[in-house]
């Protein structure tokens, strides 16, 4: 550092605020694209990441969306994990990330729910996803486990479904990222200075007081989004939920893998190594302050474990091993992503709202942001549906599979 200041230079092409998991990955894709060579500073509040979305993912992966953006996005990250060393050039220092394909089973207690399954499987298969619909006798066949009395169908799909390590992924593109000669540094924007008549973000002021200016800013500060949002002037609508996540051992474990299973309930639950991991929102599902991270320690008694043994018996008898609260960046529009650049300040790019599918769409957000800062607009997949126009137009992209 020189002159006093934390930072290296006074001015950069890119400041990005958040450096988790999508601020990581717009830096390293930005980094990467030979047709952009600028500076590039990333601005963290914590770097030990103990409190962010990303130290609380489960690291889920699938094809079961929707909306068909989504379901390219996530089969554009499936194919990524799976060649990810072939990604970041062959570094052979970069290890195979595994994928377990044990898949999703979304289950309908409605028929309502059920049609919105046959729906969403017509158009995953009609982009090439492997999701089959699943008549209870089917579901029972291949899981015996399942009790299906107020089931009327299921949607699974083998295919590129499961979870993986997520945590490869960050710390190569963190570490790439600064081989490569992005800036990170400890620090918190505070404001933002906008030049006159609003059209772009001109600087941004530090909690210690520093000024920093930048060409672009990427707004990659999960469920803090709104407020970093709020300082040039932008109302997002973003705010932090909880999320729980339970492991738990089971008395008598299952004979195979248990696919991560959707319940009516709002409960979901899946295979994890030898143990099970189950996860839902609190009763009270409401915006919540962005350092509330207390437990409430009812949730696994009284709302999660009754609805896994009823759904299946076998978990009757388990022991909670470890559990854990973090928070969704919640769109309340949509519960859909906003990504790309404002309407009207026009250098300010989100990359916020993913509701609980952040950590596997990453990979599609790095290259699509840095595709538009470098190109002025996206090259391998158009994002554009995700875009802050709809949220301009109250016009909202909904997203029936969300958990």
């Amino acid at each position: 550092m020189s002159n006093g200041r934390s930072t290296r230079h006074s001015s950069y092409d890119v400041v990005i605020v958040g450096g988790a998991m999508l601020g990581s990955s717009v830096a390293w894709f930005l980094a990467d694209n030979p047709d952009f060579d600028g500076r590039i500073l990333v601005v963290e509040r914590d770097p030990t990441y103990a409190l962010c979305s990303t130290a609380h993912t489960n690291s889920c992966m699938r094809q079961q969306f929707s909306n068909e953006i989504n379901i390219r996005i996530s089969q554009f990250a499936a194919e990524y994990v799976k060649n990810f060393r072939d990604h970041m050039g062959g570094d052979m220092r970069i290890p195979r990330v595994v994928m377990q394909n044990f898949g999703y089973m979304y289950l309908a207690g409605s028929v309502e729910a059920a049609e919105n399954l046959r729906a969403s499987q017509r158009l995953q298969a009609s982009l090439g996803a492997g999701t089959r619909f699943m008549s209870p006798g089917e579901i029972a066949a291949a899981y015996p486990f399942y009790r299906l009395d107020d089931i009327i169908g299921g949607n699974h799909n083998l295919v590129d479904e499961g979870y993986f390590d997520g945590n490869t992924l960050f710390d190569w593109w963190r570490r790439r990222a600064r081989e490569a000669g992005v800036e990170f540094l400890k620090g918190e924007v505070v404001a933002m200075t906008l030049v006159p008549g609003g059209s772009r973000v001109a600087s941004l002021r530090l909690a210690s007081g520093e000024e920093v200016q930048c060409g672009w800013l990427v707004n990659a500060s999960g469920p803090r989004a709104a407020r970093v949002a709020r300082m040039a002037g932008i109302e997002l609508p973003v705010e932090p939920r909880k999320r729980y996540t339970f492991v738990f051992a089971a008395e008598k474990p299952l004979a195979g893998e248990l696919p991560l299973t959707v319940d009516p309930s709002g409960v979901h639950v899946r295979s994890d190594g030898a143990c099970y991991m189950a996860g839902c929102p609190p009763v009270d599902d409401r915006a919540v302050d962005y350092d509330d991270f207390v437990e409430d320690h009812t949730l696994w008694q009284e709302k999660a474990w009754p609805a896994i043994a009823w759904r299946i018996p076998a978990f009757e008898a388990v022991k909670l091993v470890n559990s854990w609260v973090g928070h969704y960046a919640y769109n309340v529009l949509d519960q859909n992503a906003i990504v790309g650049p404002h309407d009207e300040v026009e250098n300010f790019l989100f990359v916020n709202g993913f509701s609980g599918h952040g950590l596997q769409q990453s990979p599609a957000m790095g290259r699509g942001i840095a595709e538009w800062i470098s190109y002025g607009g996206y090259r391998s997949l158009d994002l554009a549906p995700l875009g802050f126009g709809r949220v301009r137009a109250g016009r909202p992209l909904p997203e029936q599979a969300v958990i």
